[in-house]
């Protein structure tokens, strides 16, 4: 589908939020995919791929996950300065107040005539858990969660037993969980100890482990491995499609 894109400012209990969105020019009422970034923030790279997922029949919403902690339009270099300054962000901000954000860009998606009925949540790397994050939302009907890190370790911001893994037993929707076991951000013992939590906790999720590298799915640097981006995007599309 032929897609069309403008920027949305939305109103969260911690300030106001750029938001990138994406939907398709037909007109018509579509579900929404909330596409949470990289610690860069909206790239290239992320835009892209919101637009592949929109051009599917979706709203894609891809929010600036530090805007407290940044000026409006922040875009962070893959660079060793721009990793540096979003690991200190992604330390710097509370679990909860992702949660807000999460539901700011809910009550946003409530009041547009182009919204259909159902919310998902995706992400990549930070973004990952941040789609997990918000599938504790009962607004969110299915999350894609690609890479996620800092889950098995809870080692982000937050109030004590309000990380994601230990509140995990509250999420009611299905999930999805792609890891690279190439991945030095969350080897096998960590991916072992979210694999078992949400096991015990009779989560419903489906599991997947690719031969890859952390950030896999960027389109640009050496990490990036094309075919399996392609198979994560059309199991993405289908995730949504079958639980729309």
């Amino acid at each position: 589908m032929i897609i069309q894109h403008h920027q949305q400012d939305i109103n969260t209990a911690t300030g106001t939020m750029r938001t990138e969105v994406y939907r398709p020019v037909q007109t018509g009422t579509y579900n929404a995919i909330v596409f949470y970034s990289e610690i860069f923030q909206v790239t290239a790279p992320i835009a892209r791929s919101a637009a592949i997922l929109a051009s599917h029949g979706f709203i894609v919403l891809v929010p600036e996950i530090f805007h407290e902690l940044n000026p409006v339009g922040t875009v962070l270099a893959y660079d060793d300065k721009g990793k540096d300054k979003g690991n200190a962000d992604k330390f710097a901000k509370p679990l909860e107040h992702h949660d807000s954000d999460t539901q700011g860009i809910i009550d946003y998606l409530k009041s547009q005539s182009f919204y259909a009925q159902k919310v998902f949540s995706m992400g990549v790397c930070i973004g990952g858990h941040l789609a997990f994050r918000a599938a504790l939302n009962p607004a969110i009907k299915g999350a894609f969660c690609l890479y996620p890190t800092d889950i098995h370790s809870n080692t982000l911001p937050c109030e004590i037993g309000n990380d994601s893994l230990s509140r995990s037993p509250q999420i009611k929707c299905p999930l999805v969980l792609v890891f690279g076991k190439q991945d030095p951000h969350v080897p096998a013992q960590g991916r072992q100890l979210i694999y078992q939590t949400l096991s015990e906790n009779n989560c419903d999720f489906s599991w997947h482990e690719f031969n890859a590298q952390h950030a896999f799915m960027r389109d640009e640097g050496e990490r990036f491995d094309a075919a399996l981006a392609m198979q994560c995007y059309r199991m993405a599309v289908d995730f949504f499609q079958q639980n729309s």
